[in-house]
């Protein structure tokens, strides 16, 4: 019987054997505990910067901007409408304060620098977090029309480049920091519309940038959730935007995907989401934070156990891997069917 006090035998004389093996061992674990160690660094000094975030109105804008006000930094929260910006201005303290901000809108944009710029002086904006986004439409790729893919690209991608823009000659004063919120679908498409291609754009953006403004001194750190419930992935309006899509299609387009298949659609989203949304929305803004306040930011960062075990070591897998694992998440059209029974 093989018990685990002669595992362990067993696997010290093989390392104790083999002195490559032990030093390339040694020299792992120390590269780790240093990783770790520098990992853990932090600014001083919080209570004299400013962090503008946009979507503030719920999700991981909203949280965020409290946990960075109760650790008494400057936070100039945007929000998408008056309610959400008393219902956040009521949850804070007075030092954070908030404006209305359409990402989608230049001189809403232009606005919101101006304010920014009145608060900062001429210390400059350390932390600019791109959170603002959109999910609907998604769907089958085939049910979408041109302005479905444009309203989720000017906020998620559009909207980001342009905020970022606009901000830069403040970041740079405060050799500051760009946290963009891209996702695990910014690795793989697992749906068709606009979300996957614009979250594979702020990956993109945030590349390019990184590499620009490093001889500024900004740094620019991407953040890539997993599955969160947030209004991105609230159920009843993805349900009701997916009918949407599906009401104005053409009957031949309709009967090539079958009677039932709609239905089972819906109910593929109701268990995907169920079963991977996670509701800690603090695995998200951790990271945020970090990204803002370490000495060391990273430049990616996963969140949540799905994003971390499952998408994105699926990520660097041969395609066929994601097109199977899509292919038992979701139902065949009938089309596809009767084209296999025919073969």
């Amino acid at each position: 019987m093989v018990t685990a006090e002669s595992l362990r035998t067993c696997l010290l004389e093989v390392i104790l054997s083999h002195p490559v093996l032990s030093c390339v061992l040694l020299l792992v674990a120390l590269a780790s505990i240093r990783w770790l160690i520098r990992d853990s660094y932090t600014l001083s000094g919080l209570s004299q910067k400013h962090v503008f975030i946009t979507g503030c109105d719920s999700g991981f804008g909203n949280l965020l901007a409290r946990q960075l006000d109760e650790k008494g930094v400057h936070v100039i929260a945007a929000c998408l409408t008056e309610r959400g910006a008393a219902d956040l201005t009521a949850a804070a303290s007075p030092r954070l304060k908030t404006l209305l901000l359409d990402v989608t809108d230049s001189s809403s944009i232009r606005r919101a620098v101006e304010f920014v710029s009145g608060e900062v002086g001429e210390r400059g904006l350390w932390g600019l977090v791109n959170n603002a986004g959109r999910a609907i439409p998604i769907g089958p790729t085939e049910w979408m029309q041109i302005e479905d893919f444009t309203k989720v690209l000017d906020v998620n991608l559009i909207g980001v480049v342009e905020v970022t823009l606009q901000f830069l000659p403040l970041l740079k004063k405060a050799r500051g920091r760009v946290v963009n919120v891209a996702s695990i679908l910014g690795r793989l498409s697992a749906t068709g519309g606009g979300y996957c291609l614009s979250k594979w754009g702020v990956e993109a953006f945030s590349d390019s940038l990184r590499l620009d403004m490093r001889h500024f001194g900004v740094k620019v750190s991407i953040i890539e959730p997993g599955f969160f419930k947030t209004a991105v992935t609230q159920l009843d309006l993805i349900e009701t935007d997916l009918r949407r899509l599906w009401n104005r299609l053409p009957q031949e387009i309709k009967d090539s995907y079958g009677d039932t298949y709609f239905d089972e659609y819906l109910k593929a989203q109701d268990f995907s989401m169920g079963m991977l949304c996670s509701s800690d929305l603090s695995k998200v803004t951790r990271c945020m934070q970090h990204a803002l306040t370490a000495q060391f930011p990273r430049i990616r960062y996963s969140a949540g156990w799905d994003a971390k075990f499952f998408w994105i070591p699926l990520s660097y897998m041969p395609s066929f891997a994601l097109d199977f694992v899509i292919s038992v998440l979701l139902p065949s059209p009938k089309g596809e069917k009767a084209a296999k029974k025919a073969q």
